[in-house]
């Protein structure tokens, strides 16, 4: 059987946010086995699977990214929608719009400290639009 559910995620600004709840709370409910599969229909946000527990690890990821794909950057052709739009595809290439995620018992089969992060690369963005599918 498989369950499909298209929303949109809340706008939280740039940054890191988790959204495991935001996930749940929006189905019906786990099967006991399966697969959750999210695709984020965006070329200028991410999902990440990540630690969730230390917010210090947002704040390093955020560093990190700013440096591998600082805004307003001279060697940028693609520049029409913003300083932040090219390195938001950039970092978009690099982490992923889709995640899939084993489903065992009746929830999510992630790690201890992992977490959901929906990952806003733009200063300002349109609705995103994420898209839930559950394989059983």
């Amino acid at each position: 059987m498989i369950q499909q559910y298209e929303i949109i995620l809340p706008w939280k600004g740039k940054g890191f946010h988790l959204i495991d709840d935001l996930i749940l709370d929006n189905i019906r409910e786990l099967p006991q086995t399966g697969l959750l599969n999210l695709f984020l229909k965006h070329t200028s946000a991410a999902l990440m699977l990540n630690e969730n527990a230390d917010p210090d690890v947002r704040t390093d990821l955020t560093s990190l990214y700013e440096k591998a794909a600082p805004e307003g950057a001279p060697f940028y052709t693609h520049t029409l929608e913003g300083p932040d739009d090219m390195p938001a595809h950039f970092k978009t290439a690099i982490t992923g719009n889709s995640l899939t995620i084993p489903i065992t018992n009746g929830r999510l089969n992630t790690g201890t400290w992992q977490g959901i992060y929906y990952c806003e690369f733009r200063s300002f963005s349109s609705k995103r639009k994420l898209v839930i599918t559950i394989y059983s």
